[in-house]
């Protein structure tokens, strides 16, 4: 069987676009020549790999397979290439780095003290949500990924960097703000305003109420801490967020802590690889530098929860 690198990222690119016009114009071919090529690669490993579903082209189950190793050769020959340039100059560099929404409170922070360091390294910050986070470390598409709890069905190297407190949130002039040691009895009845189902807040959320023999219902669901802190200053319910996401709000005075039992809920950042992606010397200083920032930031965030 003889599959050439032209090939592989031939057919990388129709699995990408599902379109064979599509594939032909980013790799600056022809569509019969695009054609062509998958079709001799379909003889080589005898096998189909793509089928049509209406006007879309799409893996067949050996496509599929086939596209999980081939996702690897691309990083790894795509890790080769960096070296080789970086190796002529170390501080210079491209890092795709992708982060939770949640932590664009401490990661942009991280990356503005790195970047006045390395002026030469560019960091292309990707802030996303956690189902393509997963995806991305799935197809090795990033160098380096920041989120709470890692898959646990992907081989990583993972790295915990801090704790990421889950808080319950009012508005100041709350009537439980500033009591103390509330039962998750006494707010069960409440209004919630809380993350979208599938969140990792969310799952951590709807865990800690079942463990605590409670069923979770929200009011209100948002796809950002934003949302829920505006949402949670009018009165529309608490909130359950990450202590990362107030400290503004809490220098202001426009929200507060509540002090429930069990709160808050213990999370934690971490910094994530796929096995096997390459980090080039550029990202693994980068790497290196978020994990030794995170200790400084940890104790700072803690200072929030004692004042």
């Amino acid at each position: 069987m003889h599959i050439s690198f032209r090939q592989i990222q031939i057919f990388q690119t129709v699995a990408q676009t599902e379109n064979f016009t599509r594939a032909a114009e980013l790799l600056h071919m022809t569509q019969p020549a695009i054609s062509m090529q998958v079709k001799q690669l379909e003889e080589n490993v005898g096998l189909s790999l793509f089928e049509r579903q209406g006007k879309r082209i799409v893996l067949t189950a050996a496509g599929r397979a086939m596209h999980t190793y081939t996702c690897e050769i691309s990083a790894k020959y795509q890790g080769m290439v960096e070296t080789l340039e970086e190796l002529k100059d170390v501080h210079q560099g491209v890092i795709n780095v992708s982060a939770a929404n949640t932590s664009i409170y401490f990661i942009t922070r991280m990356l503005a003290g790195f970047s006045q360091q390395n002026e030469g390294i560019t960091v292309s910050l990707n802030i996303t949500n956690r189902k393509t986070l997963v995806e991305q470390l799935q197809n090795y598409e990033a160098d380096l990924v920041v989120m709470g709890e890692p898959p646990s069905n992907l081989d990583l190297h993972s790295q915990r960097l801090m704790c990421n407190p889950l808080v319950l949130i009012a508005p100041a002039n709350h009537p439980l703000a500033g009591q103390k040691a509330i039962s998750v009895s006494a707010i069960i009845g409440e209004k919630f305003v809380v993350r979208e189902p599938g969140s990792g807040t969310r799952a951590a959320i709807e865990r800690f109420f079942a463990e605590h023999g409670h069923t979770f219902t929200s009011t209100l669901e948002m796809g950002s801490n934003e949302s829920i802190k505006y949402s949670v200053i009018a009165g529309l319910g608490l909130g359950i967020v990450s202590l990362h996401s107030i400290r503004l709000e809490l220098e202001t005075h426009s929200l507060a802590i509540l002090d429930v039992q069990n709160f808050p809920i213990q999370r934690y950042w971490h910094i994530v690889t796929r096995e096997g992606k390459w980090l080039s010397p550029a990202a693994q200083a980068f790497k290196e530098y978020v994990i030794a920032e995170a200790a400084t930031y940890s104790q700072d965030y803690q200072q929030l929860l004692l004042a």
